[in-house]
């Protein structure tokens, strides 16, 4: 079966799901569009690697990275491989040694670590056939615009204030963002040290 390849558009909180986050999935070649809810733990994996920051403490799917490359094993794909009454399953595709390997995963799950090893993900026809969506030009716009999770804390630093700190305050909140764990905060502040330098 032919193989499509997507990229990720977009990250945000699920209005239909509380404590939930949707993660869109986009066809590269193509204008189709699949929604997948997700979890909030999943969802701070995927941001955080597609911010580039790095946590304290290993993630699991870091920690999953340093696994299989103690192994000797490589990521080659990610694929969204079935969608049964709603449920998307995926594959991570592993190679050790010439070997082929399918494990079967969480597409969260997948995602996260596809994003760790910089590796593409694709899905089949009938998957975005069934589940694919159309977006009108005004969704689209809405989905330009979700690149993250909300930020977890009331207190996470709006971007507008942060030109108004000094270098060693906002330091200091990068460094207590980290510490707390709050990846989104810790981005916003990132980028503000990043437009200085």
């Amino acid at each position: 079966m032919e193989k499509l390849k997507l990229e990720i558009l977009g990250l945000s909180s699920s209005q239909s799901q509380s404590g939930s986050f949707a993660l869109v999935l986009g066809e590269v070649e193509g204008n189709r569009r699949l929604p997948i809810i997700i979890g909030m733990f999943e969802a701070q994996a995927i941001a955080i690697e597609i911010e580039k920051i790095t946590p304290n403490r290993p993630m699991t799917h870091d920690l999953f990275k340093s696994f299989a490359q103690g192994f000797e094993f490589t990521i080659r794909e990610i694929i969204i491989s079935d969608l049964r009454e709603g449920v998307f399953f995926a594959k991570i595709v592993c190679d050790q040694g010439g070997k082929i390997r399918e494990i079967d995963a969480r597409p969260s799950d997948a995602i996260a670590i596809g994003l760790r090893f910089d590796v593409d993900i694709y899905t089949y026809e009938p998957i975005l056939t069934e589940a694919g969506i159309i977006l009108t030009d005004e969704y689209e716009e809405q989905l330009e615009n979700l690149d993250k999770p909300e930020t977890k804390s009331s207190d996470a630093p709006k971007s507008e204030n942060l030109g108004d700190l000094n270098m060693d305050k906002l330091n200091e909140m990068l460094e207590k963002a980290l510490k707390d764990e709050d990846y989104e905060a810790a981005a916003k502040i990132r980028d503000e040290l990043n437009k200085r330098n």
